[in-house]
């Protein structure tokens, strides 16, 4: 039987192509590949051999848009890419052991994802650039901000918070009504999916069974791994820190969100400090991005707009 889910992929692809970005993996290191979608104009096609030559540096600015747990890159910004396409140069990585890309590495930190992800956008030739993050991709966006502050304009973050410490995962999994992690972000069933996608939505819409059990065999794969990332996720209380952000920090939320309330990010921006900004989308909720597209879309722009002028690429 046709798997729904697996079906539509050739469709969304092709709109991506529609939008400017292509599909391409890159080998971070001996072990790790991780699969992009990037500018098309950056990959230039060889005379005679079709094949396309080593990427060429953005001809815009570079935004980076990070996606989180429960679903790859372009499914997670696919309404994202092409109201930002013209403008910037639009960069979708799949995190590791998602869409493809994976490694041999033991290390399943949010660390390593930014690593392997600074990594791979500097061999595409991008030195500066924008990490929008969502969720996990959110707390990936982070370590990238605190390990390479020369490299990040600024950042934007949705549905996301600075650390996930103890108290914190505790904390939204009984007021969720969830034993574990595992158990909210990996559903194995139907009544699980269903489960996870009423919380993460302000309004949920009907879908037929047979679509959730296809979501589930498309998108939850790599159980074992991301399993691991979630273990790795978790921090000691007395090891959370709020590190140093020289740039500006936009936290751009769902007015409904359930998972990471709006409570929360803002105390984060209290945490932030001045260089942080927030801004909520109503009728919306954990994920905003595909609930309110047209709003996130112009709410994002805006701020990208407002990023000060030294950083005159941005303008």
């Amino acid at each position: 039987m046709v798997n729904l889910v697996e079906a539509q992929k050739p469709l969304l692809y092709g709109l991506m192509k529609m939008a400017g970005v292509v599909p391409y993996t890159l080998e971070i290191e001996p072990g790790t590949k991780m699969n992009f979608w990037v500018p098309k104009e950056t990959l230039k096609k060889k005379s005679g051999t079709g094949k396309p030559t080593k990427p060429d540096k953005p001809t815009k600015p570079a935004v980076l848009l990070i996606h989180g747990f429960a679903a790859e890159g372009i499914v997670t910004w696919q309404f994202q890419v092409g109201a930002l396409s013209k403008k910037y140069s639009v960069y979708i990585p799949d995190l590791l052991f998602f869409g493809g890309s994976y490694s041999g590495s033991p290390d399943r930190s949010p660390a390593f994802q930014a690593n392997c992800l600074v990594k791979g956008l500097r061999i595409l030739g991008v030195d500066k650039f924008v990490p929008v993050g969502f969720s996990y991709g959110g707390m990936v966006a982070f370590k990238i901000a605190e390990t390479y502050p020369d490299m990040v304009r600024a950042m934007v973050v949705s549905g996301s918070i600075l650390a996930m410490t103890d108290t914190i995962s505790e904390s939204n999994l009984n007021r969720l009504g969830f034993s574990s992690s595992k158990d909210l972000l990996l559903p194995t069933s139907v009544k699980g999916l269903k489960a996870l996608f009423t919380i993460a939505v302000h309004k949920p819409l009907w879908f037929p069974k047979r679509l959730f059990k296809d979501f589930i065999e498309v998108m939850f794969n790599n159980r074992k791994e991301r399993a691991e990332l979630l273990e790795a996720v978790v921090v000691s209380n007395k090891d959370a820190t709020i590190p140093h952000f020289p740039r500006k920090i936009h936290l751009l939320w769902g007015e409904s969100d359930q998972i990471f309330d709006l409570e929360l990010a803002r105390n984060m921006k209290e945490q932030l400090g001045e260089k942080a900004t927030i801004d909520s989308i109503k009728k919306a909720g954990h994920l905003v991005q595909l609930e309110r597209p047209c709003v996130y879309n112009r709410r994002l722009k805006k701020f990208l707009a407002s990023i000060p002028s030294e950083d005159k690429t941005l303008q």
